[in-house]
């Protein structure tokens, strides 16, 4: 069956920039933490896709099965999928949801429903493809088709909110503080840049916390160093968290000297890093440990299951702080982000 749109249709992409644009032209909206999702209904047919075309449906039947109860037979939405786990959005139960069991997948979804967060209309209930019009109008016409469908957000599907005025974004920050990851700004006069960062600006909330140096990697020369293996105290051991290796190489040779006096085992005696697995194809992956005496503050966007999903940035050192004061407690974010934002 063919769809208003192909499936193979490329979301619009974000450009990362450090600051939020505050001149006139712009609607801004919450960065969720979740599985971005093009949702596609064409009849009977519906067609959950990730960014990268992969079908999504599977992993969320109750998604599925919420948008078969919307009237309209015919619409592409774009939007968010997140897992609510109280208050806060869980995205650890988002990748649980990837399993081939649909016998687990089913209980996980009884256990904890996935809800969808919409924030563009590329076709409308009657078919007609929105595309090429600008922000502002496909904005409307979301909200129409949200009044006209009479969707029932409290079933799962939620109407992501949004502003052109920069004071509420700043309120976002000043009531949610570190649960909000970061903001999405959009040109209101553009059309829907389809697999292009032309129309949209992204600008991830950053996060500072203290870790411990509890070892190291060589660079391929082992002439310096390659990265920092980064810890956290957890009811007494340290346990490995992510790395940084954004030093320049000035920077790396002045700290193997540094390190190669710190050098004694276990390093960490909590969770450990790991070795050579089928995702780094046999690299080399030994590290050195070090004494739990070096404490450097990073910066991270986001952590998930106990790490920092992508590297870290270094921020300075910190000989004024007691490597135990290092805990998990720092990453721990307040679970306000989801309800507050949604209730406005």
């Amino acid at each position: 069956m063919e769809f208003d749109l192909p499936v193979t249709y490329a979301p619009m992409e974000a450009q990362a920039v450090d600051a939020i644009p505050s001149e006139s032209g712009w609607q801004y909206e919450p960065k969720w933490d979740g599985f971005r999702a093009l949702v596609f209904r064409n009849g009977d047919e519906i067609v959950i896709q990730s960014k990268s075309s992969k079908p999504l449906g599977r992993y969320f039947p109750e998604v599925v099965e919420r948008l078969r109860s919307i009237p309209a037979r015919h619409f592409v939405l774009d939007g968010e999928l997140v897992i609510p786990i109280a208050d806060a959005l869980s995205f650890d139960d988002l990748l649980g949801r990837i399993h081939p069991a649909a016998s687990r997948v089913a209980m996980l979804a009884h256990e904890h429903p996935a809800t969808l967060l919409v924030f563009d209309l590329l076709v409308d209930g009657d078919g007609t493809v929105l595309v090429d019009r600008p922000l502002h109008e496909r904005r409307d016409a979301l909200e129409r088709f949200f009044q006209t469908q009479a969707i029932d957000e409290n079933l799962g599907i939620r109407l992501s909110p949004m502003t052109t005025d920069i004071a509420v974004v700043e309120d976002w920050y000043r009531r949610i503080g570190g649960a909000l990851d970061g903001v999405v700004a959009k040109r209101i006069d553009l059309p829907y840049a389809s697999g292009e960062r032309t129309a949209v600006q992204k600008i991830k909330r950053s996060h500072t916390v203290d870790c411990v140096v509890g070892g190291f990697r060589y660079a391929a020369d082992r002439r310096s160093v390659g990265s920092l293996l980064l810890g956290l105290y957890d009811e007494g051991r340290l346990d490995y968290v992510g790395f940084c290796s954004a030093f320049d190489r000035a920077e790396r040779v002045r700290l193997l000297e540094r390190l190669e006096a710190l050098r004694e085992a276990p390093g960490f005696d909590g969770n450990a890093p790991g070795g050579p697995s089928r995702w780094n194809r046999g690299k080399d992956r030994s590290w050195e440990p070090l004494r739990p005496e070096l404490i450097l503050e990073v910066a991270f966007d986001q952590a998930t299951s106990g790490r920092f999903r992508h590297g870290t940035r270094p921020l300075r050192w910190r000989p004024d702080k007691a490597p135990k004061a290092c805990t998990r407690e720092q990453v721990e974010r307040p679970d306000r982000s989801f309800r507050l934002l949604l209730s406005d």
